[in-house]
């Protein structure tokens, strides 16, 4: 029986071992030891961070699979607080932080800390900047796997470079492909050569300079799905592409009738309207914690929203919303300003926000850790008390040795004058 056991928890220690072998511990010194063209995903941590500790065993799954995989991808990790050279050079505000060193760029990682997220940041970040399709076969998979794909279409030109710089800042958000004009489906027509072309929604639209602006912009506004299930950090992401963005707040699990209704609405009016409302995302949220925290109040699900991240600002709607003419009216009445914008980032906004996420924040953490809340209040309070009665005390000092120095006050006016009298007589 003991011999069993040895060798279960001899196996662990070895499985252990094996998968940390494939993260390396880095320091400051990593920067001068680093070759010139490795390219590495690099997470900064601090000890005391929890989150630190939940990702840590994804991390080496990570890099092991990564290993496995015959990946160029190096993977390593830094305690921020002991090598502060090195975070310093990765300008590392928080933690964990995720970020990809390649060929001297980094690239920081935003996205869900998950095992999928992150695998597919480094295989994007870490493969070509720019990826050929030379095959139909290539094309349909590419397509099959990605909600939203975008493809140089022609020979090299002006365009192309254009294509290549905006492709080195947003590999971190989306893939970039290039391909001749046949290796293209025949249902692709496209007007003039070269092109680039973004396929998603089940269709397909070309770049056009006049209309569209700057390419680099322009792929910004269009890399997500006109509907789509949407998460925080996403939400967070779609702040940079300009749009409004139409949401359902549902529930996390067992949708009720109303939640599956409204998911219906958003998702028919994104698709049957979507010239009209060309200037709006649509998708739904599961849960409402983080629409909670931007309106700063408790919002009630199912519901509708409409979210603009540039100002974190947000509309709700006036009436009952029962019907797509009733979601459209709603919809109408933000373009045209006849709903007001709530919310903003101003300078009292942000310091009412700031109250709300601390007092969320404490209450949360009272409920879970009532010992660690109770110190996380009292002790700042108790600094602060005895702040305040050091300086009382000093100021009070600081009056007797004024008193001390001092010479005596002159002796009163009538006083002087008795003495004055006195002498004459």
């Amino acid at each position: 029986m003991l011999d069993t056991r040895n060798r279960v928890r001899l196996s662990v220690l070895l499985c252990v071992s094996l998968v940390s072998a494939f993260v390396d511990e880095l320091d400051d010194s990593f920067m001068e030891t680093r070759g010139a063209d490795d390219i590495w995903l690099i997470k900064f941590y601090a000890p005391w961070c929890t989150f630190c500790k939940q990702l840590d065993p994804v991390w080496h799954q990570i890099g092991s699979e990564l290993k496995s995989l015959g990946s160029p991808v190096n993977v390593g990790k830094s305690d921020a607080t002991a090598n502060t050279g090195l975070a310093k050079e990765f300008k590392v505000r928080g933690y964990p932080s995720i970020l990809m060193l390649k060929k001297g760029v980094k690239y920081n990682y935003s996205g869900p800390r998950t095992k999928d997220g992150i695998m597919d940041f480094a295989h994007r970040v870490g493969g070509p900047l720019v990826r050929t399709l030379t095959s139909l076969q290539l094309f349909q998979h590419a397509m099959n796997s990605r909600d939203v794909m975008f493809v140089y279409v022609g020979a090299t030109s002006q365009l192309k470079g254009n294509y290549t710089s905006a492709a080195e800042q947003l590999i971190v958000h989306t893939y970039f492909f290039s391909a001749a004009r046949d290796i293209l489906p025949k249902a692709v027509s496209l007007p003039s050569l070269p092109a680039v072309v973004v396929f998603k929604d089940g269709t397909f639209f070309t770049y056009n300079e006049e209309h569209d602006g700057d390419l680099k912009s322009w792929i910004n506004r269009e890399r997500f799905p006109n509907y789509f299930k949407i998460d925080s950090y996403t939400l967070y992401a779609m702040g940079e592409s300009g749009k409004l963005v139409v949401l359902a707040l549902v529930e996390e699990r067992n949708l009720c009738e109303e939640s599956l209704r409204y998911k219906s609405l958003v998702e028919k009016v994104a698709a049957d309207h979507k010239e009209i409302y060309s200037s709006f995302y649509f998708g739904f949220m599961e849960g409402s914690d983080y629409i909670s925290g931007l309106v700063m109040g408790e919002v009630i699900v199912p519901s509708f929203v409409v979210v603009n991240l540039s100002n974190d600002g947000y509309f709700l709607p006036t009436g009952a919303m029962e019907t797509e003419h009733h979601l459209m009216n709603f919809l109408n009445g933000v373009l045209d300003g006849s709903i007001q914008c709530q919310g903003g980032n101003g300078v009292v906004q942000r310091a009412r926000r700031f109250v709300h996420e601390t007092k969320v924040t404490l209450m949360s953490v009272f409920s879970q850790a009532p010992l660690l809340g109770c110190f996380l209040v009292g002790f700042p309070l108790a600094m602060a008390t005895v702040f305040c009665y050091l300086c009382r005390k000093a100021r009070s000092t600081m009056s007797d040795d004024d008193d001390d120095g001092v010479a005596p006050s002159a002796p009163p006016l009538q006083s002087y004058k008795k003495l004055t009298d006195k002498k004459s007589e």
